[in-house]
């Protein structure tokens, strides 16, 4: 049922994504007056075709949905009727092919502020930035931040959930710079505390090591490690673990709450485990192997149990939200974060100060858009405007076969005043091919090996 919620959410996202960006060609090459011939989401055999409007345009609908396409008239792809000339693509003045061509990752930046708006006015709903313990002399402990204490804000920015936080973050650690926490005690009294953020790189933030490099955690209220039930035949069932155990050592170490636990046991996959455990007031040991399993690209232990979670109180919640108005702004502010965070990711890549093992190809986005989903409809919302703006500028990198090289194109014709030759853009083409496949590759590999 997961991967089926998982493949549907990613068809889903990625179908609306390429739909919105070809229409955006479609949308501009239909006012310049070009006759469109085919509008097509996804590659390969038809699923589904219709014609429809005066060109009888097909609408088609393909087997392979990773892109899609819009076909125009152009006298360089066969014959065009002298009573179609002035249709052709080719036949267009620059600066309606320009237009054409830079319309679809436009209509990508238009769509993800239209998500961002909409995610808002929703809410966008998260715990509260508690902090939680506080390693010593570390970065945390260095800018004197305190165990208990509630951020508040971020550089003089309101901060209601932790993802305001790891978001201000990433934006520092990519300008190798610090941001400015307010704190609240449990007075309500607040300050500033400058963390300094230069010596965390991009590559700790893909590994999820964000918060071991920092020096602290976000506050976790203490749950027992009581056990609810176990799965049938599971590790914990075939140990002998029952309903109403208490967990209270693993290979001797004490176990202080059920966090202790679920990181123990995830981290000794198929690795025999000697468990204390109280029983009706009674001390047993019995000797635990948990599964190997595969979650978000890491190979962890499992056991098949269940906390008992009765009569703890909820974790506090924060939510960033606003109204119809007063979401524009906001949406404007997150599509600009998330360019700048994405073109200054890049830059780290292109110079080496970053892993191209962080390039995520359509294995790990299926996985997020599944994710997402999983966690409602603004977290969806805002996996939607990150795909769409990294699909737009994407599009717009100067690669032949993608918008941004038939864009330098246009702009090597505008300098020297008459097209690039034929045999050149093919050049360029056969090149491009080249370095998107390889890229695609590598993205593909990465996927893989983050699940191995």
């Amino acid at each position: 049922m997961a991967l089926l919620q998982t493949l549907i959410s990613f068809i889903i996202a990625l179908g609306l994504l390429v739909t919105i960006h070809e229409f955006g060609h479609y949308w501009v090459a239909r006012r310049a007056g070009v006759k469109i011939l085919r509008f097509s989401v996804g590659f390969g055999r038809p699923l589904w075709s219709t014609r429809r409007g005066p060109d009888a345009t097909e609408f088609v609908i393909a087997a392979v949905p990773l892109g899609g396409y819009v076909k125009m008239l152009d006298e360089r792809e066969g014959d065009v009727p002298d009573a179609l000339k002035h249709r052709a693509f080719n036949n267009q003045s620059l600066r309606d092919r320009v237009a054409i061509v830079a319309a679809g990752p436009l209509a990508n930046f238009a769509f993800a502020l239209f998500a961002y708006w909409l995610m808002y006015m929703v809410g966008v709903t998260g715990a509260t930035p508690i902090v939680g313990t506080i390693t010593p002399n570390s970065l945390a402990d260095t800018a004197g931040l305190r165990s208990g204490e509630v951020i508040t804000r971020i550089n003089g920015a309101s901060a209601p959930t932790w993802d305001n936080v790891f978001r201000s973050s990433v934006s520092a650690i990519l300008d190798d710079g610090a941001i400015v926490l307010t704190v609240a005690d449990a007075d309500g009294r607040e300050r500033d505390a400058v963390l300094n953020l230069d010596t965390v790189s991009v590559d700790d933030l893909s590994r999820g090591e964000f918060f071991s490099k920092v020096g602290f955690e976000p506050y976790r209220a203490p749950i027992p490690a009581l056990i609810a039930r176990v799965v049938s035949e599971g590790p914990a069932a075939l140990a002998g673990l029952q309903a109403g155990d208490r967990i209270i050592s693993a290979d001797g170490a004490p176990i202080d709450d059920w966090h202790a636990w679920v990181e123990v046991i995830r981290a000794r996959p198929l690795q025999a485990i000697d468990v204390g455990i109280l029983r009706d007031g009674t001390h047993m040991n019995l000797s635990m192997t948990p599964d190997a399993v595969v979650d978000d690209g890491q190979r962890i232990g499992r056991i098949g149990a269940e906390v008992d979670v009765s009569g703890i109180a909820p974790p506090a919640m924060g939510i960033e939200r606003y109204g119809f108005f007063a979401a524009i702004p906001r949406s404007f502010e997150r599509t600009g974060e998330v360019v700048g965070t994405t073109l200054k990711f890049m830059r780290k890549m292109i110079v080496g100060e970053a892993s191209v093992e962080n390039l995520s190809g359509p294995i790990s986005i299926a996985q997020f858009a599944g994710q997402s989903a999983k966690l409602g409809l603004s977290r969806f919302l805002d996996f939607l405007g990150l795909v769409s703006i990294s699909l737009g500028i994407l599009n717009l990198l100067p690669i032949p076969l993608l918008d941004g090289g038939h864009l330098l194109y246009y702009l090597l014709e505008f300098v020297t005043r008459r097209p690039v030759p034929e045999t050149v853009q093919i050049f360029g083409q056969q090149i491009g091919f080249v370095l998107l496949l390889g890229l695609m590759g590598l993205a593909v590999f990465n996927d893989i090996m983050r699940m191995m």
